[in-house]
């Protein structure tokens, strides 16, 4: 008798098997584009410099086009029955984040500069509409009855997506405190759509060019979309606490933009007495200093802002 040395593979490991899976074709879809586009589009992946030049080496985690891969295979498939939906999913990954970067005013992204401020507002809104467009066309020319559900399960991603980051956008303008004030419960719905819609797409695609049932479609749609609150969750934590060697972004960034994230909105709606000292600075006249980022980041966690945080993101992966 043998014993087994099979073992399980690591998340790194998986999510680079995956983009190793899907990267050929991914880059084939991007040479389709515009010369202009293409150039863009291969700076926002991380493939390449300002210049053009390339960057070994250099991309994103590639979670969601994992997840169509991973999606297919948990389908019955195979690995590369999901590819297709995978460079969709991550074609739209990418153009939301183009079109994210100019809404925020975020200047940067895993620490280079974003497409608007290396570009231009005018090429990157059009580089955006560009990875759209071929993200639908993807699909729908996938032969079989396989293609244009795809192309509906991407459709109504999309206008989740949107939603949700017009959600997003109008909780900026919302007050800190009152009738009108901005609730973690709101938070979470908007969370599940602009987050969490691409996420339960991709896996729902890769089940969907694998030919399973549509029952089997949704319920990894319903989970990916789990993963985007406690993903958005996480995500809010880095904006507040994160290491900037490793969020490419500043310290408190969030907060430095008082930006509405569910840290800050269970803190104030929580009966600490921190809360009521959380809600004086928000609502106060005076710009934040440095000083100031740090007393409220530390209201926050006083509040129970992290603890919260922390524990939506471990109910939204169980």
């Amino acid at each position: 008798m043998t014993l087994s040395t099979t073992r399980q593979a690591t998340a790194p490991e998986i999510l680079d098997r995956c983009r190793e899976l899907v990267r050929p074709a991914l880059a084939e879809s991007v040479r389709r584009l515009h010369p202009w586009h293409a150039e863009t589009a291969a700076f926002s992946l991380g493939w390449s410099g300002v210049d053009g030049s390339p960057v070994p080496g250099s991309q994103g985690k590639g979670v969601r086009q994992a997840l169509a891969v991973l999606g297919a295979e948990a389908a019955g498939g195979s690995g590369p029955d999901g590819v297709t939906g995978a460079v969709a999913v991550e074609l739209v990954h990418t153009f939301s984040l183009i079109h994210d970067d100019i809404m925020d005013g975020d200047e940067t992204r895993r620490r280079r500069p974003t497409v608007w401020k290396a570009y231009g507002t005018g090429p990157a809104v059009l580089a955006g509409d560009a990875l759209f467009a071929l993200a639908v066309s993807t699909l729908a020319e996938v032969p079989g009855p396989s293609g244009p559900a795809a192309v509906r399960r991407l459709s109504g991603a999309l206008g989740d997506l949107v939603h949700g980051q017009a959600q997003d956008l109008l909780f900026e303008s919302r007050p800190w405190t009152g009738p009108e004030a901005v609730l973690p419960h709101e938070y979470r719905a908007m969370a599940a759509q602009k987050t969490g819609s691409l996420l339960g797409c991709s896996a729902a695609l890769g089940a969907v060019l694998a030919g399973a049932p549509a029952a089997t479609a949704d319920a990894l749609d319903r989970a990916g979309r789990h993963l985007g609150v406690a993903f958005q969750a996480v995500d809010d934590l880095l904006g507040i606490w994160g290491d900037p060697q490793l969020t490419g972004k500043p310290v408190h960034s969030d907060l430095r933009r008082l930006k509405k994230t569910l840290p800050v909105l269970a803190a104030l709606s929580s009966r600490h007495p921190a809360a009521r000292q959380l809600e004086a600075v928000l609502t106060g006249a005076d710009p934040l200093d440095e000083a100031g980022l740090r007393r409220t980041a530390g209201l926050v966690d006083e509040a129970g802002g992290r603890r919260a945080t922390v524990a939506e993101a471990r109910e939204h992966l169980r």
